[in-house]
């Protein structure tokens, strides 16, 4: 892989190329081509082989698709593209813009505070994508005098978000409630945040203990809820309503690009912060605001998911039992319960040959690696959804079965290191 930098002979490459009207892309400094050599291509053609990690087979027609984040089946639901194209074919005129232009009889309003209303929140906002969300109202709430206590294998926009805010950030162990009251203990009142359901090993947070010490520390809380927002809690209301916990909790966040299998964000907020956060939140400032027809579909998918019951019972039994097939298969799957499975085979070389052994059987789920994970933690995660039918699962089950002396899932670093714990606490 080779990147051309501006040389006398690459200049005069260049002047013939605009006599010949021929394309070509202009060089690069040479300064950004070692970088380039140093972070990635050393990666793709050592660890990688020299093919990507993350593109494997082409899915044919009959695979098992685990790779999405569609958790209830709703793409294609003709509530949901009805009130789209509806809305397309009635209404073409409107004004693209950025959503802090949009008055309070704008459809977007009306949709923010169901949404606030269905979480047990008093207000919110709509954005392009979830990592605009958690980017943006960490920017408006955190700064430089204000800790961000946050869990380890938080979402990286979370830790993006801090970041940008300039906030003192320190992680404290996964779900682990004493590390937080510890460190609250040593550095004082913050803001603590947390994912309700973790993205790569679909562990559940705990909670209600989260908040316990978050109160007791007199800290603020962040729930990031883009896992169990649809999925989990009365009508899909998420865990934090599940729990009641909604006025012990400042701020949820979600994105609306998992259940909802739309594209866009949600911050739950205080009315009275509203214009504030519009004013300070470069995401929402500087990003046009969401279309009529998404508008409209998004607002046809919280009718559809309010009455999603029995989609969510279909979830719910086909996570139960493909995690007990996989874990009577020999797979260290412990680090989490939810619809979101990782198999971390751990380095990346081996993620490839589980990635090829499954996708060669006709399984498919999405490779996470770093950055997304730790290094030399890396991953084939299946995420689940309620329209998987039984004959699916099976095929998941007999092909993990069929590969696991290939991969040797009981020698993975994750199992090695549960056996050691195991055996400390023994």
């Amino acid at each position: 892989m080779k990147y051309q930098v501006m040389t006398p002979e690459y200049a005069m490459e260049v002047a013939a190329a605009i006599l010949e009207n021929r394309p070509m892309s202009a060089a690069i400094g040479a300064h950004l081509e070692a970088r380039i050599e140093r972070e990635f291509t050393r990666r793709w053609n050592t660890l990688w082989g020299g093919r990507s990690l993350l593109h494997g087979r082409d899915a044919g027609a009959d695979a098992v698709r685990l790779n999405g984040n569609d958790y209830l089946h709703l793409t294609g639901h003709p509530d949901i593209i009805g009130a789209q194209t509806a809305h397309l074919r009635r209404d073409a005129d409107f004004v693209i813009q950025s959503g802090v232009f949009l008055l309070d009889n704008h459809p977007s309003r009306q949709l923010e505070r169901e949404l606030a209303a269905w979480i047990g929140h008093e207000d919110g906002l709509l954005c392009q994508s979830g990592y605009n969300a958690n980017l943006g109202l960490l920017q408006a709430i955190a700064d430089p005098q204000t800790p961000v206590f946050i869990d380890s294998l938080a979402h990286t926009s979370l830790w993006e978000g801090a970041r940008r805010a300039g906030a003192p950030t320190h992680p404290f162990r996964h779900n682990d409630p004493a590390h937080l009251a510890k460190l609250l203990g040593q550095l004082g009142p913050g803001l603590v945040v947390v994912d309700s359901v973790y993205s790569t090993t679909g562990a559940v947070c705990p909670l209600e203990a989260i908040v316990d010490v978050a109160e007791q520390g007199a800290s603020m809380v962040l729930v990031d809820e883009s896992h169990s927002l649809g999925t989990h809690g009365p009508t899909g209301a998420g865990l934090t309503r599940d729990l009641g916990l909604t006025g012990r909790v400042h701020f949820v966040t979600a994105s609306l690009a998992k259940a909802f299998a739309g594209r866009a964000g949600f911050m739950s907020l205080p009315t009275a912060m509203r214009n504030y956060v519009l004013s300070t939140s470069y995401p929402n400032m500087f990003s046009s605001c969401l279309l009529p027809h998404e508008i409209a579909g998004l607002s046809a998918t919280l009718n559809v998911i309010r009455d999603a019951n029995s989609a969510r019972a279909a979830l719910h039994h086909n996570t139960r039992w493909l995690r007990e097939a996989l874990s009577a298969a020999g797979y260290p799957i412990h680090q989490g319960t939810e619809q979101i499975i990782a198999l971390e085979a751990g380095t990346e070389p081996d993620t490839m040959v589980l990635r090829d052994e499954l996708e060669a059987r006709g399984v498919f789920g999405a490779v996470f690696c770093a950055p997304a994970t730790s290094r030399n933690r890396a991953m084939v995660r299946l995420t689940l959804h309620a329209g998987l039918a039984q004959a699916e699962l099976d095929h998941v089950a007999s092909v993990a079965r069929a590969i696991a002396a290939v991969v040797q899932p009981w020698k993975w670093p994750v199992a090695r290191r549960a056996r050691a714990n195991q055996s400390k606490q023994e």
